[in-house]
């Protein structure tokens, strides 16, 4: 993955951004439920699936999330994926 990636929030839109220079590459969309912060759909531009964009993505949105004190619903097959592979993050799931 490119050290170029910035990653930020978009609250009027309710997804994470992912951006390469000024080029959007990918987005992890969120709801709020029941206290929670659904985490919906990851999407990555196609020619950068295999880059990091969605592990750079993912990871930004939980540290993000971390430090707001907020639980999430892993609802994304992505980031379900993702936390199952890194437990450092098991404890941003709630329960509902």
């Amino acid at each position: 993955m490119s050290d170029d990636l910035r990653v930020a929030d978009n609250p009027a839109e309710q997804r994470y951004e992912a951006w390469l220079d000024e080029q959007l590459v990918g987005v992890l969309e969120y709801r709020p439920a029941d206290g929670l912060v659904a985490l919906v759909h990851t999407e990555v531009e196609p020619g950068l699936r295999r880059g990091g964009v969605g592990t750079g993505l993912v990871t930004a949105a939980l540290d993000d999330l971390r430090s707001r004190d907020a639980k999430i619903l892993p609802l994304c097959s992505f980031v379900r994926a993702f936390v199952h592979r890194h437990p450092e993050y098991e404890d941003l799931v709630g329960t509902r």
